[in-house]
């Protein structure tokens, strides 16, 4: 048994482990998205990966080489059609910023004057614009924070992909909990990476492609562009792509465009609505059941705290917040229902006629 002064020793190295761990954890803050981002694809990855090992027989560093390159081409290729884009637009504002922002009051006025009252004041929108010019070149400097984190990423995944069993080893060992509640925050934690790291991209490129063909089809003008921000804007449930859409015909309307205007608000609404509806109750049912709650719940919360890696994670955040109450019950709560129940049963048996001694 250990002695007090084992226990004062145990006690100070693990207060030294905990200030060292939060020290590095503080210092790698900016890197959090990278690190959670590598976390989500080891996931994604690991079985597909343990089979190539184990049953075809690659070699552990060819076949992590091989996940690498599919990843980056995988990320890379949105990264790509978002520069492609929006970075004219971008050039556009910084080459003549003033003329920009004369257009976007002109269209403003337009649209208040069509229908009659203000939408937006004077005061705002020039606040509004002073903070958009503001914004721009800090989203130009983050370019570089974003490639950095792209190749921790992936240089991390590598690293987790060949020496994966021991880390899940090491995790197993240090886990204060029964394998039974391990085994269950593990596939919790398989379900909701998969759901939200496949499930929403996949639904949101759906939803991009349909409302991309709609705003083809009625005249949009820069229609790639547009349906490629539907397509951002529906990694949000409910509200994501009338972000878009419901400006874009409301100017459409003022600039008497009515009868393209009114197809898109019908299309936008029957097919584009639906096929999110129908895309989620089959896609992410499959994949993982997640409770639409869940996800906006935690798309709120894991954006403030790890930005866009965060639609993946917050949902995960507020999933554990249940799993780990349902372990707590088994852990401290549960266990001891049986043993009340059996003192029960013996104080009810000891109370009927003939067992009294």
């Amino acid at each position: 048994m250990p002695t007090f002064n084992d226990r004062i020793k145990q006690v100070l190295l693990l207060m030294i482990i905990i200030l060292l761990a939060y020290l590095v954890i503080i210092e790698l803050t900016v890197f959090l998205p990278g690190l959670l981002g590598a976390l989500t694809l080891y996931i994604l990855s690991r079985a597909n990966y343990f089979q190539l090992i184990y049953h075809r027989k690659w070699k552990k560093g060819g076949a992590a080489g091989l996940f690498i390159i599919y990843y980056l081409f995988l990320l890379g290729l949105p990264i790509y059609l978002a520069i492609t884009l929006i970075s004219p637009k971008i050039n556009a504002f910084l080459a003549d910023p003033n003329a920009m922002i004369a257009a976007a009051r002109h269209s403003l006025d337009t649209v208040q004057q069509k229908i009659g009252f203000t939408i937006v004041s004077e005061a705002t929108l020039t606040n509004s614009l002073s903070k958009l010019t503001a914004f721009i070149p800090s989203v130009l400097n983050s370019t570089a924070n974003l490639i950095s984190n792209l190749a921790i990423m992936l240089f991390i995944l590598y690293f987790m992909l060949t020496n994966g069993r021991e880390i899940e080893r090491m995790l197993n060992q240090i886990i204060p909990l029964k394998q039974e509640n391990i085994n269950m925050l593990a596939a919790e934690t398989k379900k909701m990476v998969r759901a939200n790291a496949l499930g929403i991209p996949l639904i949101s490129i759906i939803q991009g492609l349909v409302a991309t063909l709609g705003y083809f089809i009625f005249g949009v003008k820069e229609w790639g562009l547009w349906g490629f921000l539907t397509g951002a804007f529906a990694f949000f449930p409910v509200v994501g792509t009338m972000v878009v859409w419901v400006p874009m015909v409301i100017y459409m309307f003022a600039v008497g465009d009515t009868w393209n205007a009114t197809w898109i608000t019908l299309y936008s609404i029957v097919v584009t609505g639906n096929v999110d509806y129908i895309a989620r109750i089959t896609i992410m049912k499959r994949m993982g059941d997640v409770h639409p709650v869940i996800t906006i719940l935690g798309v709120i919360v894991g954006l403030g705290l790890f930005g866009f890696i965060g639609l993946v994670f917050g949902p995960l955040l507020i999933s554990y917040i249940i799993v780990l109450f349902k372990i707590y019950m088994s852990e401290f709560v549960n266990k001891d229902i049986p043993k009340i129940a059996e003192e029960v049963k013996d104080t009810e048996e000891a109370k009927l006629p003939g067992n009294h001694s």
